[in-house]
C-alpha cells in the first residue's frame, strides 16, 4: 500500500497531463476546424459576390448602349435595339441565379447594398426597354447605379474583412463640385 501511495502523485502527473493533452488537442482541432470552414464559406461568399457582380454590371452596360443616343458625352458602344432586348433578356435570368447566391451567403448589410444597387440598374434597364421616350432624369439614374454600385462593393469589402483604400469609381460631390458619372 505504501509503494502506491509513494507513486500516486507520479501517477496523477500522468493523469493530468493525458487529460491536459487530450483537452488542448480538442481545443487546436475546433479553431483549426472553424478556422477551415470560415475560408471555406469567405471562398463561396466572394465567387457569389463576383459572380452578381458580373450580372449586374452586363445589365448595367447593355442598358447604356441602348441609352446611348439620349446621352451626350457617353463612351458606351451603341447597342443594335432588338440585341440589346434579347442579351438584357438573357443577363436577366443570369442575375437572377446569381442573386439567389447572394441572398444564401450574404450578410445584412452586404445584401441590403446588394438589392439597392439591383434596384437602381433594374430603374436604368427600364428606361431602356422605354425608348424611344426615355425618362428626363436619365443623367440622376445613372449616378444613382454608380453610387449603389460604389455602396454594395464597400459592403461586399467589409463582408469579406478585405481591408485597404476606397474603391470608389464614382466621386460624391464634395462642396460644390458635381462629378460627372463614369459608367
Amino acid at each position: 500500500m505504501e509503494s502506491v501511495l509513494t507513486q500516486l502523485p507520479a501517477l496523477l502527473g500522468v493523469l493530468i497531463g493525458t487529460v491536459g493533452t487530450m483537452v488542448a488537442t480538442t481545443v487546436t482541432e475546433r479553431a483549426r476546424w472553424r478556422r477551415s470552414q470560415t475560408v471555406r464559406w469567405d471562398e463561396r461568399r466572394l465567387d457569389a459576390y463576383a459572380d452578381f457582380t458580373r450580372a449586374v454590371k452586363e445589365i448595367h452596360l447593355l442598358s447604356l448602349g441602348l441609352l446611348r443616343a439620349h446621352r451626350p458625352g457617353s463612351r458606351a458602344p451603341v447597342l443594335d435595339r432588338e440585341e440589346g432586348l434579347s442579351r438584357l433578356a438573357e443577363a436577366d435570368v443570369r442575375h437572377t441565379l446569381t442573386w439567389e447566391a447572394v441572398l444564401l451567403l450574404g450578410d445584412a448589410t452586404t445584401v441590403r447594398a446588394a438589392s439597392t444597387w439591383r434596384s437602381a440598374v433594374r430603374r436604368l434597364e427600364q428606361a431602356a426597354r422605354s425608348l424611344p421616350d426615355p425618362p428626363d432624369d436619365l443623367v440622376a439614374l445613372v449616378r444613382q447605379a454608380d453610387e449603389t454600385r460604389d455602396d454594395f462593393y464597400q459592403a461586399a469589402r467589409g463582408s469579406l474583412g478585405v481591408r485597404g483604400g476606397s474603391v470608389e469609381q464614382f466621386r460624391r460631390p464634395a462642396e460644390g463640385r458635381v462629378p460627372a458619372a463614369r459608367s
